[in-house]
């Protein structure tokens, strides 16, 4: 007889290969064909779900998306989907940022700038249809990762109806009265010929000269005195800067008022005042790095006692006041700053306690103004070199070096950039509360990781306002009429406001570039000009909390959870804070989530030139985007996230020992029909109660880790579940009962069911993370009890695991703990050559009494948790000397002793047992298989 037609082998279609780089865009093709996503909002409005709303942070219109990208929108995938399972309504809306410099300066490099090839209209065409490609590309890119969405009607920044509301906000904002204007510094990119937002700059390194610069005391008789001196000498203040392109603005020089300051001659004889803390210094560089006579103090004085001190500019005919601020520090330098309050803020706000001139003679291309003396058209980085030069002509320059430090620069460009005063439009933070509102918004925000909190809180407690003007061309205009005199607002701008919005809600931008200010003005239009200035961007994409509710009115003002990347702490963020803090007087979001920046296995950033770029494209068209995903969830992004080649191979592993755990669950689900066949919980196989009770808690633990974002642990435990509480266990257990057993026997019935339980189950815990594996899965489900399945696993929520209610006769623990310690030695065993399959084994197991009462009684069946063809439960007493202590059991003792069988081997359950042969008809099985092929079939009670 051929016993293996006997045996219930798994059947399932689920193919054991995942082939996913193939299989996926089918998938991708049936969501959109079904309309799963279309399907799962009318549900949910059906069934009165509770809602939840992660906003979507608008990546860029421009370029291929990166792995970056990648990560982000997983990560927003997951949590949308895992609370859409938890039984929320859960709508996910994804957006696009479309305005702005980096898709102008796409533009130009076909078109040139405005006024070349094309007028500002036709300009602004062309960056509507640039925006509109890239955007149709990425989409494209980022839901082939498996991200659910409204994608056929996403939110655009550049959508007339978006740029109309935004409009309004800024109305909202400026009766409110947070809007200012001001001639103040601000960082200004001389490739992008405008202003820049602080999120918009970064620090590099950069060389730039290092110089000690004299400026002559006018009245030596006045300085004297200050000093308690009766000599009259001829005296310099000494500043430091690595600016010398801003000495021709240069209005003051400011001290400390608590430091102490020395008049100093130095080595060769000249008189100069520093502070008294970096007079060594000083004096070193003065003598150019070489030995010098130490300098000899003439007499000290307080910064305050210095005030007002008249200084002779050292190539300008002009005097400077000397002045106090709190920014002068002892750090570098001398203790003495220039102060040129058109090319810095700290300058620029001491120089308004002090009333001085705001002189910016630098022009938006970079370039010093006609009628600058000695640097008139020079570019102001070039222009170092002629300072230097007329400093010597002047005898004022009394050391140079080249000075290493960070440096602001263009984040687009990654050009240094100046701070330059022009008129601009600010959002204040002070004029109308708007920090304070800020700060106290930020506590009542749940920050995950914490460290957010802190972060951004240092950023909006030091913040200066944040000027939102800028000189470009594509961009939501600033909707103000000026007073062609006064340059004063309209007494009528925020009515003014909703007419312009009214225009751009049908005809976009344009609307406010094509209007004649009469149509709005009337007679008044002769006495106002239009504003030419655009919105910063940070205005658009931080306006999304406001925009996009009232383009998608199911969508709430306020969101569950903002996620976006740490730096993002200083841009979407931030801008997303303030303009609803200015608006409402509330945060936009209840919850923030920060997530790491992508880096390689060594911790570098992705580059080019390191050859270690991941692209996220060619991940998921060979490993599949599953994977991709896997490694998303399986990596800490609380911290910078590691990957290579290498790490994603290793994850694409454990993809397939999940995947391989599945299909043995389906496989071993041929002909169970869960109406039909399912074992009541009470009822179960011991054991199977243990595997329904084990898989019920780690349902728990799951959902509070996808509750809380700890996707990193969900992999852990169910990677460790599928490994240790399954494959290493309890499937390893019950193979021999499903396979040996009666096809319709209670045994493997028990089996089954738990089998359908924890499928059931873990299909959903996959489904936020194994997107496309879990839908496959899916199909590959039993028809449930109930009837019908849903048509995805998107449009079910979590499994209720049935909770048996009689109390387990096992320690399942001390089980465990004591199947180890026999596996180890086994595993001695074969390695020595004495034994190899583990069912060639017999096992004498000796325990003290609190032990066996902790093994339930389990008799014969401890053969079958054991694995091997015999195991018999001995008193602690009656062990010979050779039982080795199991020292894995905890508590109380057990010894073990392993041999070989010397039983004869059956050849349908492979067990070596002494009935094989007794039976005239089946001579090769034992008494057990004959029972379930001929007999009743065998029972189990724990294993």
């Amino acid at each position: 007889m051929d016993y293996k037609k006997t045996v219930n082998l798994p059947s399932t279609d689920f193919p054991m290969k995942a082939d996913l780089a193939n299989r996926e865009p089918g998938m991708l093709a049936w969501w959109a064909e079904r309309d799963i996503y279309g399907q799962l909002r009318a549900q949910s409005r059906a069934e009165g779900r509770p809602q939840f709303v992660l906003m979507d942070g608008p990546p860029y219109a421009n370029g291929t998306i990166h792995l970056g990208h990648a990560v982000n929108k997983v990560l927003k995938d997951i949590i949308v989907k895992s609370r859409t399972l938890d039984g929320f309504d859960a709508p996910y809306v994804p957006g696009w940022d479309c305005h702005g410099l980096p898709i102008e300066h796409q533009v130009e490099k076909t078109h040139g700038r405005v006024g070349q090839k094309l007028d500002a209209k036709a300009f602004r065409a062309a960056c509507r249809e640039y925006a509109g490609k890239q955007v149709a590309g990425q989409s494209v890119d980022f839901q082939r990762l498996g991200v659910m969405g409204d994608w056929a009607n996403p939110y655009l920044t550049m959508a007339p109806g978006f740029e109309a509301a935004q409009l309004r906000a800024f109305g909202r904002i400026l009766a409110r009265g947070h809007v200012v204007k001001g001639f103040k510094p601000v960082h200004w990119c001389l490739d992008c010929r405008s202003s820049l937002a602080e999120a918009e700059v970064e620090y590099e390194e950069r060389t730039s000269p290092s110089i000690d610069v004299l400026y002559r005391a006018v009245d030596a008789a006045d300085l004297m005195r200050r000093f308690g001196l009766a000599t009259l000498l001829d005296v310099d203040v000494v500043i430091w800067t690595t600016t010398p392109w801003t000495l021709p603005a240069s209005q003051a020089v400011t001290l400390g008022a608590e430091f102490d300051y020395v008049l100093a001659r130095l080595d060769g004889g000249r008189q100069v005042v520093v502070a008294e803390g970096l007079l060594d210094a000083v004096a070193g560089r003065a003598a150019g790095g070489q030995d010098s006579a130490r300098p000899a103090v003439l007499a000290r004085a307080t910064g305050a006692a210095l005030e007002g001190l008249k200084l002779r500019h050292p190539f300008l005919d002009r005097e400077v006041p000397v002045i106090l601020g709190n920014h002068v520090t002892l750090d570098a330098g001398t203790g003495a700053v220039h102060t040129a309050p058109g090319h810095g803020v700290e300058d620029f706000q001491v120089g308004q306690q002090y009333g001085l001139p705001v002189d910016n003679p630098v022009g938006g291309d970079g370039r010093f103004l006609e009628g600058t003396q000695f640097v008139a058209g020079q570019k102001v980085f070039e222009a170092n070199d002629t300072i230097l030069q007329v400093l010597r002509d002047h005898d004022r320059l009394l050391a140079y070096a080249p000075y290493r430090h960070s440096y602001p620069h263009c984040w687009r460009h990654k050009t240094p950039l100046i701070f330059r005063a022009t008129p601009q439009w600010f959002i204040s933070m002070e004029k109308a509360g708007l920090r304070e509102g800020a700060l106290e918004g930020i506590r009542t925000v749940d920050w995950t990781p914490g460290w957010g909190e802190n972060r951004i809180t240092a950023m909006i407690e030091k913040r200066p306002d944040w000027c939102v003007s800028r000189q470009r061309t594509w961009g939501v205009p600033l909707p103000l009429f000026l007073h062609r005199v006064t340059g004063e607002l309209h007494p009528r701008s925020v009515e003014l406001v909703e007419a312009v919005a009214a225009r751009v809600e049908t005809a976009g931008i344009d609307g406010w570039f094509d209007l004649d200010a009469a149509e709005v003005l009337g007679t008044e239009a002769a006495d106002y000009e239009k504003s030419t200035d655009v919105m910063d961007v940070w205005v658009d994409s931080g306006l999304v909390h406001w925009c996009v509710p009232h383009l998608f009115p199911q969508l709430p003002a306020v969101a569950d959870l903002y996620l976006e990347g740490s730096d993002q702490h200083r841009g979407w963020f931030h801008s997303s804070l303030l303009t609803s803090v200015a608006m409402f007087a509330r945060p936009p979001y209840r919850g923030v989530l920060t997530h790491g920046f992508v880096v390689d296995d060594k911790g570098r950033k992705m580059s080019k030139s390191l050859g270690n770029v991941v692209l996220p494209q060619k991940v998921v068209g060979t490993l599949g985007a599953d994977v991709l995903r896997l490694w998303v969830a399986a990596t800490d992004y609380s911290n910078e996230m590691g990957v290579s080649d290498q790490i994603l191979t290793r994850t694409a592993d454990s993809y397939r020992r999940i995947r391989n755990t599945v299909r043995f669950l389906l496989g071993n689900l041929a002909g169970f029909e869960p109406a039909r066949d399912a074992v009541p919980a009470d009822e179960l196989v011991a054991i199977d109660r243990w595997a329904l009770a084990r898989t019920a808690a780690l349902q728990e633990e799951v959902l509070a880790a996808y509750r809380s974002y700890e996707f990193h642990q969900i992999y852990q435990k169910l990677h460790n579940f599928c490994v240790v509480d399954l494959g290493a266990f309890w499937l390893d257990i019950i193979k021999d009962r499903l396979y040996t057993t009666q096809p319709g026997s209670h045994p493997r019935r028990s089996a089954q069911t738990v089998l359908y339980h924890v499928a059931e189950a873990m299909v959903r815990w996959l489904a936020p993370i194994l997107s496309f594996t879990a839908e496959e899965i899916w199909r590959a489900m039993p028809v449930p009890a109930q009837g019908k399945r849903p048509e995805s696993v998107f449009l079910s929520t979590h499994h209720a695991l049935p909770v048996p209610a009689v109390a387990d006769p096992v320690d399942w623990t001390a089980v465990i703990a004591l199947k180890s310690a026999v596996s180890a030695q086994l595993e001695a065993l074969r390695t020595a050559g004495t034994l190899g399959a583990p069912l060639e084994a017999e096992v004498d197991v000796y325990v003290d009494e609190e032990q066996r009462s902790r093994l339930g009684g389990l008799g014969d069946e401890l053969r079958f948790v054991l694995i091997t063809s015999a195991a018999r439960l001995h008193p602690a007493a009656a062990r010979p000397a050779a039982a080795l202590a199991a020292t894995e059991v905890a508590e109380t003792g057990a010894w073990v002793a392993v041999q070989p069988s010397t039983a004869t081997k059956c050849v349908r359950c492979w067990n070596l047992r002494a009935d094989v042969g007794t039976h005239a008809v089946h001579p090769t099985i034992c008494a057990r298989c004959i029972d379930n092929l001929d007999g009743p079939g065998e029972q189990r009670a724990y294993a």
